[in-house]
């Protein structure tokens, strides 16, 4: 079980991290060199391979989608046009293979695993309250830590939970400043009466708990359930050396706590997608995340993450699978050009 019984236990998770392996990274380097094509010519599925091997082999055996899903007593403040019931009647349809994520995790060919956290119990209407208590926070971060299964090689991350975009937005409000206005967006389709409750709710939040608190307190007084989850599970497989694809917004806010206690704390991740979201792609710029694709997705569910998995395979496939110049017999015309400066100067 996860050792998260106290704040500084977690901090201390949070602050002695692995670090990449540089030298997996330079073999990777050297044998893309020599591989039957232009240099760079493949852009980022190159660098999806150095990201992918500084952290774990050069291998996919198997791909777990983790969802968590989680209730918002925020929901008070008339934040959402869905009600809570909605989150147990999707975790429902999840089950019975009927939403989005479960045809895309089958076409990724990635385990689902759909983790309601508390039993879906709401958290405190933080425009009131703290989100959650030191209690629940931990219990919730360390329910996340340990959903993460041992024999991953790739983790890929999404959310579930009506009014959760509105605990993302206060989240990156707190965290990098602005008001609720900035951060706020439509979720799952407000109109603009909705849009400025969402927002005053964000700003009457900010005032009642202020933002002069560790990562880690913003997390909890601002977030909910499925976000500290979400931490929990990043976390996890920052120990476990496996690399994480991030989704959207709500996802992004959730691990930014990570960022923020060490610079290097999301290096094993990429963020999967820019989410259609009010704030997802300042937030993306503010972490230095740099999204791999724009589909103009506003679902959540993981679907961006769980779209960008064969991005990795097939980087990975290119890598391990090409020939070199000199297996195919074809002249190096990197090596060829390079001679032929050399030889002019």
């Amino acid at each position: 079980m996860s050792p998260f019984h106290s704040l500084d236990a977690l901090h201390a998770a949070c602050t002695t991290l692995p670090m990449p392996d540089k030298e997996a990274v330079s073999r990777i380097r050297a044998r893309e060199a020599v591989l039957t094509k232009p240099a760079g010519s493949l852009g980022r599925l190159e660098e999806l391979v150095e990201w992918f091997g500084a952290w774990r082999p050069l291998q996919i055996d198997q791909v777990d989608l983790c969802i968590f899903a989680g209730n918002h007593g925020v929901l008070a403040q008339n934040v959402s046009s869905w009600p809570a019931d909605v989150t147990a009647a999707m975790v429902a349809n999840f089950t019975q293979q009927g939403a989005a994520i479960n045809q895309l995790a089958r076409v990724a060919d990635a385990h689902l695993h759909i983790v309601p956290i508390s039993d879906l119990t709401p958290s405190a209407d933080f425009t009131l309250h703290p989100a959650l208590s030191p209690e629940d926070f931990l219990a919730a971060v360390s329910a996340g830590y340990d959903a993460v299964p041992t024999r991953c090689d790739l983790l890929a991350l999404g959310e579930l939970g009506v009014g959760n975009t509105t605990a993302a937005a206060a989240l990156a409000a707190a965290l990098f400043g602005q008001n609720g206005a900035y951060w706020a967006g439509r979720g799952a389709g407000l109109d603009e009466a909705g849009l400025a409750r969402k927002a005053s709710a964000i700003d009457r939040a900010l005032a009642l708990h202020g933002r002069n608190h560790s990562p880690l307190d913003l997390a909890r007084l601002y977030g909910g359930w499925e976000l500290a989850a979400l931490m929990g599970a990043t976390l996890a497989a920052r120990h476990r050396r496996i690399p994480v694809l991030l989704d959207g917004f709500v996802v992004t806010a959730a691990v930014a706590p990570l960022a923020l206690l060490d610079p290097t704390g999301l290096d094993h991740t990429r963020l999967a997608h820019q989410s259609q979201e009010q704030g997802h792609r300042e937030l993306a710029e503010r972490l230095g995340l740099d999204p791999l694709i724009n589909l103009q997705l506003r679902l959540g569910e993981g679907s961006g993450a769980a779209l960008a998995i064969p991005l990795v395979r097939a980087a990975l496939a290119c890598h391990n699978g090409m020939a070199r110049f000199a297996d195919a017999s074809i002249d190096d015309m990197n090596e060829r050009k390079t001679t032929k400066i050399k030889t002019d100067d």
